[in-house]
């Protein structure tokens, strides 16, 4: 059996180890930290060096949530220091939304404990409630903050030279009552507004319609902006119908074929299929949309659960 001492600093030559691997831009822990963690309890010092370590993790899209989520359950131990870690993520939205009063409430409740810094926060912040987030009181997650790569965030910064293609994509979205924002999302996805774009497999303009969906939907020319829109839209409706609502098997099927989609009974496993559902998803976060029951029968999948 290793010496205390000895286990001690094994450990933090292993987890010094795990974050030269994780290969991110960040610092270590600082001599504040280390000392500041060895003084909890070792249930919350893992918490919080496993939530540390995901903050400043710059390679994971979700290192800041992982980290409220961990700091949550460090906070429902008892550790100030877990909350004022999480009232800071509060504090500025990051991981969750944005929300000054949580993070009032989490600095207040930090700092009855003696934390200095919880106390250094409450004086730019007015305390106008007491309640704290859910996950502090219960073991549920915490919200998730608003995906800053939204199709709201994408459209506000498109050049000026493109913007026209968000009347065109309004005005056939509502002819087939397909939601706009789901139908620009793809297009972000697809070709990032080029009208002119055109994959190795064929897949052409904004839509990227291989040639059997252009001729399926009557596209003579899919580089014309306004028959690839109709197009694209068109099969897209199709695909709400056919998978009645559910966005993300729609937008599988839209890159993979509706064919896959029955063949797997849901999201196909191949990477390229999963990472386009994932930056849709990303930009276009509702899962059901509706649908027009009287455009085509439903997929076998639902069939079979019926």
């Amino acid at each position: 059996m290793l010496k205390k001492p000895v286990a001690e600093g094994l450990k933090k030559v292993l987890f010094a180890a795990l974050l030269i691997a994780a290969g991110s831009a960040r610092a270590e822990f600082s001599p504040q930290e280390l000392e500041t963690f060895d003084n909890e309890p070792p249930v919350v010092a893992d918490l919080l060096k496993r939530a540390v370590f995901a903050e400043r993790d710059l390679q994971r899209e979700d290192g800041e949530w992982q980290a409220a989520k961990l700091y949550c359950e460090a906070a429902r131990h008892g550790s100030a220091e877990a909350q004022f870690r999480l009232g800071m993520l509060y504090a500025v939205g990051k991981g969750v939304p944005a929300n000054r009063d949580l993070a009032a409430s989490l600095f207040s409740a930090a700092s009855m404990h003696g934390h200095y810094e919880s106390q250094k926060m409450l004086e730019t912040l007015e305390l106008n409630v007491s309640d704290l987030p859910p996950c502090v009181l219960a073991a549920v997650d915490p919200e998730k903050a608003p995906v800053k790569g939204d199709i709201d965030h994408y459209i506000a910064n498109l050049p000026q030279s493109k913007r026209w293609i968000l009347r065109l994509v309004e005005t056939i979205s509502s002819w087939h009552k397909v939601d706009p924002k789901l139908v620009l999302s793809i297009i972000a996805v697809e070709s990032n507004f080029a009208a002119s774009a055109q994959s190795n497999k064929q897949a052409q303009g904004l839509m990227q319609l291989i040639p059997d969906t252009a001729e399926r939907f009557n596209v003579k020319n899919a580089y014309d902006a306004s028959q690839n829109i109709k197009g694209g839209v068109a099969y897209l409706r199709w695909l709400l119908a056919y998978f009645e609502g559910d966005v993300s098997l729609a937008v599988a099927a839209y890159n993979a074929g509706e064919g896959a989609v029955n063949k797997y009974k849901g999201i196909p496993p191949y990477a390229e299929t999963r990472q386009y559902v994932q930056k849709v998803r990303a930009r276009y976060p509702l899962k059901r949309h509706p649908f027009d029951k009287k455009i085509t029968e439903p997929s076998p999948i639902f069939k079979r659960r019926g």
